[in-house]
């Protein structure tokens, strides 16, 4: 019997922590003799386990011209393992219901087992789960297949305004560090790339020292403590991953403009932000929220959207990471219509910085922020990721606790003070890609 039946049959589309709003799950956190960090919520609503392992393995960690070495090494996990193939390992895996999944990003790779708890369903999971983890075997058909794979991926992306104008901005935004390059990594990185360089990574990269654990669950602690055990406890210690270098801010405006053949104009403007444990993450959250968060509340949408038609949508937001991830605005605009919404969004983002928002707009933000809250940890499979988040950037296991009144507690000074400080419109980096630049 399968999750996805279960599911349907107790009519849910998601595996609820809590029906109760107000009830936030309590989090329980310890470490094993190899240095791997354990954390655990209890969630008895339904007979299921999500599990997740986080390694700091993301393509920051690629070597220079070895660019697309971290997740190619990720999607191969399952591809083998001890004595077992990609498609036993598949069958095995729904044979008991279970579903294994990976993902890989530029701080974090990530690979997570569901299951359910009844033994004759999650002892076999575990046992493949536990398999991967420790015995890859990076089968050499299988590594010249995703590294194809690959490649093919990278020339439809060049063929897609938007992976196009996402690569590009995070080029211009970041230069010769370690985030510019894309986790895809690139043409001439991934055909250099060998088998040799995939067994290295993983041995240097998927140890204990770099590893966060989660899991979420119908399980005791007893049993998480198990689980853990049997997952992770024989991986080898390893060393931590050096800290990445600082991200520098931009000492000018940027600007690149990309010919493409399209009707729409591609917008994406902005410079690095905060990082994931940077203070002021709640006044910038919070005021961006106002500015182009909030989607049809917002001042860009309002601008840019509803008084001029300039664009069907436009956003803005920040995206912490373990150095300064990037402060973005975006849109599409007809290619006609380009430089008047880029001047647009400039001037809406002057003005906001200069005045902040009215009191009226902050407690509208405050009480549609604090209002959604609950529904964004209210999934086994939503908690799963904060789990992650809190345990590989080292967040107050307080954090979800703790984030209706931080939200609560941000004022209209705050907002302005910190956009003002963290935001400055004189050296904003640019990308425009449709029709000439």
């Amino acid at each position: 019997m399968s999750i996805k039946y279960i599911l349907t049959t107790l009519g849910f589309g998601l595996a609820f922590v809590s029906s109760t709003v107000n009830a936030l799950p309590t989090i329980e956190h310890w470490s094993l003799a190899n240095g791997a960090r354990i954390y655990f919520v209890r969630a008895s609503e339904l007979p299921l386990v999500q599990i997740s392992t986080t390694f700091d393995a993301g393509s920051a960690r690629d070597k220079t011209g070895k660019y697309g070495t971290a997740c190619l090494t990720n999607a191969m996990l399952d591809e083998g393992a001890g004595e077992l193939d990609a498609d036993e390992i598949a069958n095995q895996l729904d044979g008991v219901g279970a579903q294994l999944g990976a993902g890989c990003g530029r701080d974090m790779a990530s690979l997570e087992l569901r299951s359910l708890v009844a033994a004759r369903s999650l002892e076999p999971a575990l046992a493949i789960f536990a398999q991967v983890l420790q015995q890859p075997s990076f089968p050499d058909d299988s590594f010249q297949r995703l590294r194809e794979q690959s490649l093919l991926s990278l020339r439809r992306d060049a063929q897609s305004p938007a992976a196009t104008v996402s690569k590009a901005f995070y080029e211009s935004l970041y230069g010769n560090h370690p985030y510019a390059h894309s986790p895809r990594g690139n043409e001439s990185g991934l055909t250099s790339l060998s088998r040799a360089d995939v067994v290295d990574f993983h041995r240097r990269h998927y140890v204990a020292a770099n590893l966060v654990l989660a899991i979420v669950g119908d399980v005791s602690k007893v049993e998480a403590k198990r689980i853990a055990n049997q997952l992770i406890g024989k991986l080898p210690a390893g060393t931590p991953a050096p800290p990445l270098p600082p991200v520098d801010d931009l000492d000018k405006p940027r600007e690149l403009g990309i010919a493409f053949p399209s009707s729409q104009a591609h917008i994406r403007v902005g410079q690095p932000g905060l990082e994931r444990d940077d203070p002021d993450y709640f006044p910038l959250y919070v005021g961006n929220y106002i500015l182009g968060g909030g989607g049809m509340v917002s001042r860009l949408y309002d601008e840019i959207r509803e008084k001029r038609g300039l664009a069907y949508s436009t956003y803005s937001y920040f995206y912490p990471m373990r150095r300064k991830g990037p402060f973005t605005v975006g849109l599409q605009t007809e290619n006609s219509q380009r430089d008047e919404a880029l001047e647009l969004v400039r001037s809406t983002l002057t003005r906001y910085i200069e005045s902040g928002p009215t009191e009226e707009e902050l407690l509208g933000a405050k009480k549609n922020i604090t209002g959604g809250f609950p529904l964004r940890i209210d999934s086994n499979n939503d908690l799963l990721e904060y789990l992650g988040v809190i345990g590989f950037y080292k967040l107050p296991l307080t954090y979800l606790n703790d984030f209706v009144a931080q939200v609560d507690a941000v004022t209209t000074t705050q907002i302005r003070d910190a956009f003002h400080r963290r935001v400055d419109p004189k050296r904003l980096a640019t990308v425009i890609l449709g029709g000439q630049p």
